[in-house]
């Protein structure tokens, strides 16, 4: 098993600001140290370490944390996509080839975000250079991405967190039309990660889970869905097995094949692990 989206950092309080304090079990150091339990207790053997700070600074220390700790088969990282001169910095880094890809927190950024021209110049980029590309949105941004998508061509990309449904409300309707349509492009894949913490934290249940879950695999199939947990902000709503133990409820009745796809063959792939 590949756990395809952890997320590492030394907290700090100003540059970690958007850990507020309802979200007061974030405000601690999580490293590598205090993941391998948890790996070892699922029987996970690797993940892939993704950017949780929008610098180069993130960058290397994910590189650092890789060049320590074997079982961090890859990294997203964090890159100026609209850097003049982005092309000589991906040359630096392809000299790392635990850098699998890259990632912007569009998340939080303003309506037209994606579809800046410099940006997807970069995203054009990437595709030259072998790298993925992890879109992290929110559902209300997905007429967004599906414009972005029809502007960026066949770059391998990943939808983060199921771009995150209204799970909290229990409205997803246009969240899961607008899957649909993006799931239609062979070369979009999609994270099972992320999701209970789009819930009532405390409240979450099962069905409402699998509500979400039924929508990704019929738009995405097993061929194209990688488990992830977002660990540690997991921790918010849950713990890293209880996520384990839900998604293998969910996909008790698949084959044999469709679970080795999910829960590793798929990240081998989209992210070229060896």
């Amino acid at each position: 098993m590949i756990d395809s989206h952890v997320h590492f950092w030394q907290f700090d309080p100003i540059r970690d600001s958007w850990i507020d304090d309802e979200m007061a079990i974030l405000r601690q150091d999580y490293l590598p140290n205090n993941l391998i339990k948890e790996l070892k207790a699922n029987q996970v053997q690797g993940c892939i370490a993704v950017q949780a700070d929008q610098s180069i600074t993130e960058t290397e220390f994910l590189l650092d944390l890789a060049q320590q700790n074997t079982f961090i088969k890859g990294i997203v990282g964090w890159i100026d996509l609209k850097s003049p001169n982005l092309d000589e910095q991906l040359e630096k880094y392809a000299k790392q080839p635990i850098i699998k890809g890259w990632r912007h927190i569009v998340q939080a950024e303003p309506t037209g975000f994606l579809l800046q021209q410099d940006f997807i110049e970069g995203i054009r980029s990437l595709k030259q250079h072998n790298y993925t590309y992890d879109i992290l949105v929110k559902h209300h941004q997905l007429p967004e991405v599906i414009e972005f998508l029809n502007k960026a061509e066949d770059q391998p990309f990943i939808i983060d967190h199921c771009a995150k449904p209204d799970l909290k409300n229990k409205e997803i309707e246009d969240w899961a039309k607008n899957i649909r349509i993006i799931a239609q492009q062979e070369h979009v894949y999609c994270k099972l990660s992320g999701l209970l913490t789009e819930c009532d934290w405390a409240n979450w249940d099962e069905k409402t889970i699998f509500n979400c879950l039924d929508v990704i695999f019929e738009s995405f199939g097993p061929d194209r869905i990688l488990f992830g947990s977002d660990w540690p902000v997991l921790l918010l709503a849950s713990n890293y097995t209880n996520w384990i133990n839900l998604l293998k409820k969910y996909t008790k009745d698949f084959t044999a094949a469709q679970k080795q796809s999910i829960f590793n063959d798929n990240a081998v792939k989209f992210y070229n692990i060896n």
